[in-house]
């Protein structure tokens, strides 16, 4: 099942996207997905819906964050192998994990916007997990049961920010629509193995990215093991899971995103976002 949410920004309403691929408002089945509804329970009651009795959604509509927001964003740095060499960067003993902002939350054709004084912004397409069940200190073999779904993720990045100017990588991570997600959660048992999914991302038209989560250094289910250690992870809770190589960081010269830029990725089941660059002013 594909959940999303439609409307103009700060007032959308959630919907699926039905097997004859129209968008369902089911606003009269759940308030929102949001941390307080996201659940088995509420799987099980869009699973057992009539969608074609459900009103449908204009196909032009604006597609938002399939989330309202998020208690926890979190990311995995460094997790392809190829990507922490064209970083310059040696492959980690263990999941290297740091913040994103929550408000960065946006939808996956919103423009992206780049801060006061950006010169290194930077593109990562990345395979997001969202959190259906409470994980405390859970068992690898056990991690994915604890899934409520996978996303597209753009972890928009500002290198000098994240680099260059000291401290904790979340600086160059959260600007606002640093986080493009969607288009829409599709939910775990619609998602065979998150270990097998092709993904891409092009820039103004030409492929930068391309990769395949099985090249992943550690598994999805690895990862929600391990973040349990440190923290208790929440329904509706976001862990994006590292991007393979193709970072504008990685080119010789490097090259990064200006204003009227252009950016279209995808990950295979997931779908795909299509972004402009634009400054913020």
């Amino acid at each position: 099942m594909k959940l999303l949410r439609f409307g103009n920004k700060g007032a959308e309403r959630p919907a699926v996207l039905a097997e004859d691929d129209t968008i369902r408002d089911v606003s009269s089945l759940v308030s929102d997905f949001a941390p307080e509804t996201i659940s088995p329970a509420l799987l099980r009651i869009l699973q057992g819906a009539d969608l074609a009795a459900l009103p449908e959604v204009p196909a032009s509509t604006r597609i938002g964050a399939p989330l309202s927001r998020t208690g926890h964003f979190i990311a995995i740095g460094l997790n392809y192998a190829d990507h922490a060499a064209e970083s310059g960067a040696a492959v980690p003993d263990e999941p290297i994990v740091f913040s994103k902002a929550p408000s960065a939350l946006s939808g996956p054709n919103d423009d992206v916007m780049l801060p006061p004084g950006s010169q290194k912004t930077d593109w990562e397409v990345e395979l997001a997990v969202v959190i259906g069940e409470r994980c405390d200190c859970v068992a690898e073999a056990d991690a994915l049961s604890h899934v409520f779904g996978y996303a597209v993720c753009n972890d928009v990045s500002e290198r000098a920010y994240q680099i260059e100017r000291g401290g904790q990588w979340i600086k160059g991570k959260s600007a606002p629509t640093f986080g493009p997600l969607g288009p829409w959660i599709v939910t775990a048992d619609a998602v065979p193995d998150p270990q097998d999914l092709d993904m891409f991302l092009d820039v103004n038209g030409a492929r930068a990215q391309t990769g395949n989560t099985r090249t992943m250094i550690f598994s999805v289910a690895h990862i929600v093991a391990y973040l349990s250690r440190f923290m208790v992870l929440e329904p509706g809770d976001v862990i994006t899971t590292g991007t393979p190589p193709g970072v504008g960081m990685g080119r010789k010269p490097p090259v990064y995103l200006k204003e009227g830029d252009t950016m279209d990725l995808g990950i295979a089941g997931l779908g795909e976002q299509h972004q402009k660059v634009i400054a913020r002013r």
